[in-house]
């Protein structure tokens, strides 16, 4: 039995960044969770602290915006914040930098196949996804963590 092949669009650009950005308001939320002597000083079994994790995150997501939209790949380092307010500040600025340049990326740069960063080579639509999955990985060692502290993680399903 032969099968036939047909394209389908099943999501929009905005529609896949309101979905990112909902991942960030509940990964800010497990950040404000953590009290702020762990935050940058907890791990479990030789991990990097959840600081450090949400620091990658803060790393990738505009520079991997900025990639996808110009071809240009920079690098960006986050600098060392040693406060819970100040990785806040950083997610908040970054928050507000993907609204506005998520737009700009010219919808055929999407289905582009690049090499990221020296690193990963797929078209830009994978690596935005990548870079969903890798945030709710993350996330996901964040919410091991609090549990270890005995701290409850916010409800996975609440991204508003």
């Amino acid at each position: 039995m032969a099968t036939e092949s047909i394209p389908v669009n099943l999501i929009t650009a905005d529609a896949l960044l309101q979905n990112w950005q909902g991942h960030r308001r509940l990964t800010r939320k497990t950040i404000e969770a953590f009290p702020e002597d762990k935050l940058f000083h907890f791990s479990v079994g030789g991990m990097r602290t959840f600081g450090e994790m949400a620091l990658e995150l803060i790393g990738m997501a505009v520079p991997l915006v900025e990639g996808v939209s110009s071809g240009q790949w920079k690098a960006f380092e986050p600098g060392n914040p040693g406060t819970k307010n100040e990785l806040l500040l950083l997610w908040d600025a970054q928050t507000a930098q993907l609204d506005e340049k998520f737009p700009k990326i010219p919808l055929a740069r999407f289905w582009v196949v690049e090499k990221a960063f020296g690193e990963w080579e797929m078209p830009a639509l994978a690596m935005i996804q990548y870079a969903i999955d890798n945030e709710i990985h993350h996330r996901g060692e964040g919410y091991v963590y609090l549990r270890a502290l005995g701290i409850q993680p916010p409800p996975f399903w609440e991204r508003d």
